[in-house]
């Protein structure tokens, strides 16, 4: 883990997933919206759960409990789209990320923030930036450009420009 990034970078949004506290480092998150209409498109992988309409931009959103493993999003009155930048210079997308619930922004320092634990050589644990203490709970502060390998990006972009593709034809 890069101990200068947790030093730089200390605000973070926190969210729920199946009642386990996470987060985002607060550069990363655009925006936060209530759950819309998500369009799904066929022949995707389980992950994908559709696009959104963002003010004229296709958004991909993804179901980050499946991406963990925690199982699916049950969507409710608190469902969210949190809406994250990843990338750099051309290779930047705006995707969604569903949460059950988001709790505020907050601040935790760098001594309450540990490293992620090595869980054998099995286990991939580089999608977890660390583990901040706050109060008597845990939470798990997420890397989001790890949860996605290369080629899930690659995916999700290609879709949402199809998509996007569709809207414009759609206009005229």
């Amino acid at each position: 883990m890069n101990d200068n990034l947790i030093e730089e970078t200390n605000q973070y949004l926190t969210f729920m997933l199946d009642r386990e506290f996470f987060a985002l480092e607060i550069g990363k998150v655009r925006e936060v919206m209530y759950c819309m209409e998500i369009t799904r498109i066929p022949k995707t992988p389980d992950y994908f759960k559709g696009v959104i309409n963002l003010r004229g931009d296709v958004v991909p959103v993804i179901d980050l409990r499946h991406l963990l493993s925690i199982g699916e999003i049950k969507q409710s009155g608190d469902t969210c789209i949190i809406i994250v930048e990843i990338g750099s210079g051309d290779n930047q997308i705006q995707i969604g990320a569903l949460a059950d619930s988001v709790q505020e922004v907050i601040h935790i320092p760098s001594d309450m923030i540990s490293p992620a634990p090595k869980i054998g050589t099995k286990l991939d644990t580089l999608f977890i930036q660390g583990i901040g203490k706050r109060n008597d709970h845990f939470i798990i502060i997420l890397n989001i450009e790890k949860i996605l390998t290369v080629e899930n990006i690659s995916d999700l972009k290609s879709v949402a420009s199809v998509a996007a593709d569709y809207m414009t034809a759609d206009e005229q």
